[in-house]
């Protein structure tokens, strides 16, 4: 039997932030190439109902990217900046383009454990409060549990 293994995701109550935790069995190096390499980030990324067609993708630190992804038959795009790419740490904006005035800023870390297991650890800044809870209420975590899911078996499979 499989244990599914969800993400911690926490709103700061006193800031505009959601700070996501996720502990994978894979190295660093594993996850940092599934967050930056489109092919693989398109297998995983999103909802188990959702398929991803890379647009644009610059995963340098001054680069850009842009997704559409599909859902029954509905497109939503989203787009952004890399603004720093190292592979300890990818710092990037996100937006959706169904609201193109929401600019996140994304903060992942990818902390070695050993023994083959990496923690990853995301901070999201928004502009506001509501902004936040807002995210929170788009169902976000469905599409954070699914596609990390996604991830590991990837990760355990070999083709990530």
């Amino acid at each position: 039997m499989n244990k599914i293994i969800e993400a911690r995701i926490e709103a700061d109550p006193n800031l505009p932030v959601i700070r996501t935790v996720r502990d994978f069995t894979a190295e660093p190096a594993q996850l940092f190439r599934a967050h930056t390499d489109p092919v693989l980030f398109a297998k995983w990324v999103g909802p188990d109902a959702t398929t991803t067609r890379i647009d644009a993708w610059d995963a340098r630190t001054g680069g850009s990217w842009r997704y559409v992804s599909l859902v029954n038959g509905v497109e939503y795009a989203f787009h952004g900046c890399f603004h720093d790419v190292r592979p300890d740490r990818i710092v990037q904006t996100f937006t959706f383009e169904g609201e193109p005035e929401g600019v996140v800023l994304e903060t992942m870390w990818f902390d070695d454990l050993g023994d083959g297991r990496t923690r990853l650890r995301t901070q999201s800044l928004v502009d506001s409060i509501e902004a936040r809870d807002g995210l929170l209420r788009s169902g976000m975590e469905v599409g954070i549990n699914e596609g990390y899911a996604k991830l590991e078996r990837m990760l355990n499979d070999g083709t990530a």
